[in-house]
């Protein structure tokens, strides 16, 4: 047993850091499109960084310290897909660090892309060999490959490793396209999800809208057919989502939902891209509107962590 006094945190944590450093993107974009003060995205990326590095080292000690809950964890069908968010955050910190130390940023990503690529690998193939219970299949599933291989991708963009870029970009867009059709197959003929997996089915939203902005961060030029595309389809898995909403919560409010915060950052963010790339059509009316639902969420769903931080509600019992 751990000892008393070590705050054992759920590898799903790593969630937070993509919701915080998500929405600390969009309003980089926004100041580079809009003019919004640059402090506000500046602040919210610190704040993200912070976490990650909170939850990165209790993480560790629960490999020190509680190393059958974690070994537990890694060896759960649902759980252990949220393991490869500890290298997708870190990707993450590389491009928040990517404008003021250029080396530690490389570190990160070199970290952040090796840990990722291996329990991609090491999760994947355990997936091939089948024997799985199709009830365990949910959206956590795109996390190790689809969101690691995407956010590989968008770190590498903004370090300037294009080519290294556009190949993880390929990886994570055949995994998506993958992925889904398993999913879809279990959502339509299987058991209807249980609810305390439902607010996993935010992430649903992100493989389309987290690969428009990985693409853009590998590509150049005006806006394109093909990123206009995946955030059509982000668009529509939006739409169904929210008319999934009071289905999904029945689960009551807890740091699951931090599970809608990345995709809706990244629709967010990719939209405003484009318009910074010269969009001046649908896209450009929806930007604002984005920007502004994903700071709503982020920061509401912020608050209700901190409130249960404070009751001492945060961590499970």
């Amino acid at each position: 047993m751990p000892p008393a006094r070590l705050p054992v945190v759920p590898v799903s944590f790593f969630g937070m850091v993509l919701g915080l450093i998500g929405l600390g993107g969009s309003w980089r974009a926004a100041h580079a499109v809009y003019g919004a003060p640059a402090v506000i995205a500046e602040a919210i990326l610190l704040a993200g960084t912070l976490v990650w590095a909170v939850v990165l080292v209790l993480y560790l000690l629960k490999w020190l310290l509680a190393r059958p809950l974690a070994l537990q964890e890694i060896g759960h069908p649902v759980q252990s897909g949220f393991v490869g968010l500890a290298g997708v955050a870190t990707l993450l910190v590389s491009v928040a660090a990517a404008p003021y130390a250029r080396l530690p940023a490389i570190l990160l990503l070199v970290a952040g892309a090796g840990f990722t690529l291996g329990f991609g690998v090491w999760r994947t193939g355990g997936l091939w060999r089948g024997g799985r219970d199709p009830a365990a299949a949910t959206p956590v599933l795109y996390l190790p490959t689809v969101a690691g291989c995407y956010v590989m991708a968008i770190a590498c963009g903004a370090l300037g490793f294009t080519d290294w870029g556009q190949l993880a970009f390929g990886a994570g867009l055949f995994s998506w396209l993958a992925m889904e059709s398993v999913l879809l197959q279990r959502f339509q003929h299987g058991e209807a999800l249980p609810p305390a997996l439902r607010p996993t089915l935010g992430i649903q939203l992100a493989p389309p809208v987290v690969g428009a902005f990985a693409y853009l961060s590998v590509t150049q030029g005006a806006p394109d057919l093909f990123a206009r595309a995946l955030i059509g389809y982000g668009l529509l898995q939006l739409l169904l989502v929210a008319r999934l909403l009071p289905w999904i919560l029945q689960q009551p409010l807890s740091p699951a939902y931090w599970a809608f915060t990345f995709g809706l950052t990244a629709l967010a963010t990719s939209v405003l891209r484009l318009v910074e790339r010269g969009e001046t059509g649908a896209l450009a009316l929806l930007a604002p509107w984005l920007l502004a639902i994903a700071t709503l969420v982020v920061a509401g769903t912020s608050a209700h962590s901190l409130w249960l931080l404070l009751r001492g509600r945060l961590l499970p019992r």
